[in-house]
């Protein structure tokens, strides 16, 4: 569903992504580490679309579809959504209105709204005056009522307390249909067949792989993918032995 071949960007004058191979089949969740500055947020705008970021090489498909130079809105419309790690305020647009612009089926904003539990949010500006957690809600909001096939989070537990990261984390497996028939004897390749969707999560701290489980996991360290394991495995070594050392070894 999700295809990027041998793929380079800039950024400026600077050459950020460099012959990045990646897939994620329909169904899969993937997560993907790396140190700060190594290239993570970079490779989401690129596949969300966003122009400052430019493919300099390679190609990005998405349902069959080489995307590699449409608009973002073209890619919205396509399937594609984004939970940002630091989204901006908007004065004078209300939460409401934004979660009607984004809904794909008409669906009633109240009831999306229970889902993560902000309702008393809706009629406030925007991610004004939002705690961390609160916007977090927010972002998870809007992708429910877009309801995309490809789901982009960008360090969905960076700046949440305790108490927000379990409801966050249960929101992300709904989306993800991970949730569905979690219960069942069903293997692996039929629980991959039911679901539709797909997602990319950052992490930075590791911190929601207690609450959202995933499929496969990725290093990305100055620009290049390497470490394509189970992610709790890579956890565990970039704990050990860090980041550098996980590439040198692993990859």
């Amino acid at each position: 569903m999700l295809i990027i071949e041998d793929l380079k960007v800039r950024l400026g004058d600077k050459e950020i992504l460099r012959h990045i191979d990646l897939e994620i089949k329909q169904g899969e969740t993937h997560i993907l580490f790396g140190p700060n500055g190594s290239g993570k947020t970079s490779l989401l705008m690129t596949i969300m679309g966003y122009p400052q970021y430019k493919v300099t090489a390679g190609k990005i498909y998405f349902k069959g579809q080489d995307i590699t130079h449409m608009s973002i809105n073209e890619r919205a419309k396509l399937g594609i959504g984004m939970s940002y790690q630091r989204p901006p305020s908007i004065h004078g647009l209300k939460t409401r209105q934004m979660i009607e612009i984004c809904s794909n089926n008409g669906a009633d904003v109240n009831e999306l709204a229970e889902q993560v539990n902000f309702l008393e949010f809706l009629d406030r500006d925007i991610n004004v005056g939002f705690s961390g957690g609160e916007i977090k809600r927010s972002e998870l909001l809007q992708l429910i009522a877009q309801d995309p096939d490809l789901l982009l989070f960008d360090e969905p537990e960076s700046g949440v307390d305790l108490e927000n990261i379990a409801l966050i984390g249960n929101a992300i497996n709904h989306l993800l249909e991970r949730d569905i028939h979690s219960t069942t004897n069903k293997s692996k390749k039929q629980l991959l067949r039911e679901r539709a969707k797909m997602g990319l999560i950052i992490t930075h701290t590791g911190f929601i792989l207690d609450y959202v489980s995933a499929d496969r996991g990725q290093v990305l360290y100055d620009g290049v993918l390497a470490c394509r394991r189970y992610p709790v495995e890579i956890f565990k070594q970039i704990k050990d032995v860090g980041y550098e050392e996980c590439v040198r070894c692993a990859s």
